[in-house]
């Protein structure tokens, strides 16, 4: 849920700053966000309310200014649109210390999902237009995202299987962050494999001053070891979760992880 008291959060990224933290907001402004999917064709075709784009770029417009006019550290969570990428960009320019992040289904998938993939393509911010696919892409290849995240949202199926307007928002979305960033950027040469690196590993523990996100003698091995040719369609029998919410499935995915490791220890193995 997003903070709408302005007050609240401009005293909450000074305390936050104090402290050597940042506020890392869902930048929602509730008052144009009801609705079911992304406002547009799709919504009007399949008869729902849709989200205003104009929901998260209000207010992440909000704490940009928060942050410019005190010199404050802020952090935009999973932004979806072409003017919140703009947004953040012109601000970074101006030397404004504001990161973001995206998430792999915005730059895999458009508001169109929502036609076969239905509530497992339903999350929050929404899926969006070609435009805004675009200008997310253009964004982490430009440095203006700083880091991929997943928004895993798990839900059991028996609440995905309700009616659109009234199912949960929210996909899962570890166990095809990989394989959708090579898919998706990586393998379409917008990215290397070390930006990939950089945006899901090293650059989210630079945001949030962790001692990660390296391979340096000495630091904590939490390692992901993946195939990177590997090419399968993603099944619903392939997702370890037990939610199986996920609009990858179905999917021609490139890129399979072999080993997970934690703190030196293999946590998972395919």
């Amino acid at each position: 849920m997003p903070v709408e008291n302005a007050k609240m959060i401009r005293d909450a990224m000074f305390e936050a700053n104090k402290l050597g933290s940042i506020v890392s907001e869902h930048c929602e402004e509730k008052s144009v966000s009801a609705g079911a999917i992304n406002a547009g064709e799709v919504a009007d075709k399949l008869g729902v309310k849709g989200v205003l784009p104009e929901a998260e770029e209000i207010m992440a417009a909000r704490d940009i200014v928060i942050a410019e006019t005190n010199n404050l550290r802020t952090h935009i969570c999973h932004i979806s649109t072409k003017t919140s990428v703009n947004m953040i960009r012109d601000a970074k320019k101006r030397g404004v210390k504001v990161t973001c992040e995206t998430c792999p289904h915005y730059y895999f998938f458009t508001e169109e999902e929502v036609l076969t993939s239905g509530t497992n393509a339903k999350m929050n911010p929404p899926l969006r237009k070609e435009k805004d696919k675009a200008a997310i892409i253009q964004g982490l290849k430009d440095g203006t995202i700083d880091a991929i995240i997943t928004d895993h949202a798990p839900h059991a199926k028996e609440e995905k299987e309700k009616e659109l307007s009234s199912a949960p928002n929210g996909i899962v979305g570890f166990e095809t962050a990989l394989p959708a960033t090579i898919t998706a950027l990586v393998d379409k040469k917008h990215l290397d494999y070390l930006d990939m690196v950089r945006l899901m590993s090293y650059s989210p523990a630079k945001v949030l001053k962790l001692d990660r996100g390296e391979i340096k003698l000495g630091a904590i091995a939490d390692l992901t070891v993946f195939d990177p040719e590997k090419e399968y369609v993603y099944t619903e029998d392939m997702i370890v979760s037990k939610s199986k919410n996920s609009p990858f499935i179905g999917k021609k995915l490139k890129g399979e992880v072999a080993y997970t490791i934690v703190n030196g220890k293999v946590k998972f193995e395919r």
